[in-house]
């Protein structure tokens, strides 16, 4: 059965984690040149869980993916985790998401050669993290994967697949989770089986968790939702 996460304390106690300033992403030039985000201001607290909603083309996943690091803003400033993202080039901002930002995609993205253990470590081991496999296989049994750490991609359904996805995404220990979509793909019966591990590892890592989704019962769990319309919040509610 589906539970609510527990409240978060007020955002006047707890340290923004997240502060983002007339924030702008413009793609492409001239007749083709879009204007994706138009001068967000947006702050996000450690321990919150938020979701951005918004029709396609709003500009949600691209919030996500210049919040993560994943892409740089073209205007505005944005700080993360206490870092000046908008002042970084594209090999700073992997160093900076490096064990403090874990990202939970639609696709999965798992290497299809590599079992579910070596999914989940091999990000460790590359950071230089002292146990990489046997954090790795600790997440795994988190997640209820203990008996699948030897199977490839291939071998697991999608479902599971997505719980290895979380598990990577936790094991660095990072103090703010993205997920994107992280149920699109799923039944939804798994959706909900993957939303309740999202929002249980998130608690138990102390991770603040910023969900983009389409699906109002998946915003519904977070404490707070933010809605956007043609790359411009519309709407900003706490529960």
């Amino acid at each position: 059965m589906t539970s609510d996460p527990p409240a978060s304390p007020s955002p006047a106690t707890r340290i923004p984690v997240i502060e983002a300033r007339a924030l702008t992403l413009v793609l492409g030039e001239g007749e083709a040149r879009v204007e994706v985000l138009r001068g967000i201001d947006l702050s996000v607290h450690e321990g919150e869980t938020l979701a951005l909603l918004g029709p396609s083309g709003s500009g949600k996943s691209s919030l996500l993916a210049v919040l993560s690091g994943l892409d740089r803003a073209s205007g505005g400033q944005l700080s993360v985790a206490g870092q000046d993202f908008t002042a970084m080039d594209e090999d700073a901002l992997a160093a900076a998401r490096r064990g403090r930002i874990g990202i939970v995609l639609q696709a999965f993205h798992l290497l299809p050669t590599m079992t579910a253990l070596e999914n989940v470590a091999t990000p460790l081991e590359l950071a230089a993290e002292p146990g990489a496999f046997a954090r790795a296989q600790a997440e795994l049994e988190a997640v209820g994967l203990g008996h699948r750490l030897t199977h490839y991609p291939a071998q697991l359904s999608g479902g599971e697949q997505q719980r290895v996805a979380i598990a990577r995404a936790l094991a660095p220990r990072p103090v703010l989770l993205f997920a994107d979509e992280p149920t699109g793909n799923l039944d939804h019966a798994t959706g909900e089986s993957v939303s309740d591990l999202l929002f249980a590892r998130a608690a138990e890592a102390g991770a603040t968790l910023v969900i983009v989704t389409h699906d109002p019962a998946l915003a519904a769990r977070c404490g707070r939702i933010v809605t956007l319309e043609d790359g411009h919040i519309v709407s900003d509610s706490a529960r």
